[in-house]
């Protein structure tokens, strides 16, 4: 069954740390505050495949770093372990901090979401989870426990050669 990733209201409807996710989100309304910026809950919980420390990653579109910066300190400033940085390689701005129990990543890139490559590459990791069944989920999740990046455990399992994020985007279509 295909999920529609843009609303998180499945969340509600998942394993006790997405449930729990969703009720962090909402009750702190992160994605409310941060709708400008066309926000899309990305990464491994969305798709079952988190480990224990796994973070909320949330992607946005950003056309103006400092006015984002801004608005990220203004808005969650104040959270525990807050911090801002940019990155040129990327040309991006990453803000962390936590709520209750949940690390949040907040990731700004001056392109729309839904082309973002952490949107792009969660729709490939799904659909590939659900042609590929429980097993391969495991094995993913055990790869991503020994230390794995979720592009390069996808990758070691599809015995993918090169960039893994690179040759991840080549199953798209």
């Amino acid at each position: 069954m295909m999920i529609n990733f843009l609303d998180i209201s499945y969340l509600q409807f998942g394993n006790e740390k997405q449930v729990k996710a969703y009720q962090v989100l909402m009750d702190n309304k992160i994605l409310e505050k941060l709708a400008f910026y066309h926000p899309i809950l990305v990464g491994t919980i969305p798709i079952n495949i988190d480990i224990e420390n796994s973070d909320l990653d949330i992607i946005c579109e950003v056309y103006d770093n400092d006015e984002f910066i801004d608005q990220i300190m203004a808005i969650f400033g104040p959270e525990k372990d807050f911090s801002v940085t940019e990155s040129i390689k990327f040309d991006a701005i990453k803000a962390t901090f936590k709520i209750e129990n949940f690390e949040i990543e907040i990731f700004g890139q001056n392109r729309p979401t839904m082309q973002q490559n952490a949107y792009r590459h969660m729709l490939i990791e799904y659909k590939l989870l659900l042609e590929k069944g429980e097993a391969f989920r495991q094995e993913i999740i055990s790869l991503k426990k020994q230390g794995y990046k979720t592009e390069p455990a996808f990758a070691k399992l599809l015995g993918l050669e090169g960039n893994p994020y690179e040759e991840l985007l080549k199953l798209e279509s």
